[in-house]
């Protein structure tokens, strides 16, 4: 069933957007959103009912939507949002999405997980070929303000938090145009799959963690487990 939802996703942006790419990014970036949502839903109710806490999912998760939201804005800012009709879609994607994603988590997180891998290994490819296709003319256009704000000047610590692969502060794409932009957010897919590649681990409820989250003593650990 995972695989037939990415499918059907899949089929529609590549029929609907094949020679429009920032409208298909901006209703691929609308929808990837949504199942960190669904997930940080799931896991405040878990909490509510003092079933599970987890603080460290819920930082992860937070900063992944904090993501995708920058790769959001900076598709609007290029102009993938302009047309009604690829807000109406993207839109009523996302809510149907979201729902879906609510109920596959609740029953099973491990599926819901492997749902978000598969996207955003389809993200991670569609930006690949598009900065393959286009890397000459990307190189000649300005990056958007919205990029610089957020992988130069803007809060940091979120960006580092949804890359669980990396320690903090080891990664900074350098930001001198279109081309670099489109790059970072490539590179930005790629951890978003290390991630969820990472929560679907035998032992993930017991070892995952945010990358600022310090190791404790051994002999703490050794306790909470």
């Amino acid at each position: 069933m995972v695989r037939l939802l990415v499918n059907i996703l899949v089929l529609v942006i590549n029929i609907l957007y094949r020679n429009r790419p920032y409208p298909r990014f901006y209703v691929l970036e609308t929808v990837a959103r949504v199942p960190y949502f669904s997930y940080l839903s799931v896991l405040h109710f878990y909490e509510t009912l003092g079933r599970w806490r987890k603080a460290d999912w819920l930082k992860v998760h937070f900063a992944e939507t904090w993501n995708e939201l920058h790769h959001l804005l900076i598709m609007e800012s290029l102009g993938g949002n302009n047309a009604w009709g690829d807000r109406f879609l993207a839109r009523h994607a996302a809510l149907l999405y979201y729902w879906i994603i609510v109920v596959l988590y609740a029953l099973s997180p491990r599926s819901a997980y492997h749902f978000m891998e598969l996207v955003e290994e389809h993200a991670y490819e569609s930006y690949d070929h598009f900065l393959t296709s286009e890397a000459e003319h990307l190189k000649t256009q300005p990056a958007p303000q919205v990029a610089l704000n957020y992988y130069r000047e803007g809060d940091l610590y979120m960006f580092d938090e949804f890359q669980t692969g990396h320690p903090p502060e080891s990664r900074r794409p350098q930001i001198n145009n279109l081309y670099d932009v489109f790059v970072a957010i490539r590179d930005d897919e790629r951890e978003h799959v290390k991630t969820m590649v990472a929560c679907q681990e035998p032992t993930a409820q017991k070892t995952f963690k945010s990358p600022h989250t310090p190791e404790l003593p051994s002999n703490i650990a050794a306790e909470r487990t």
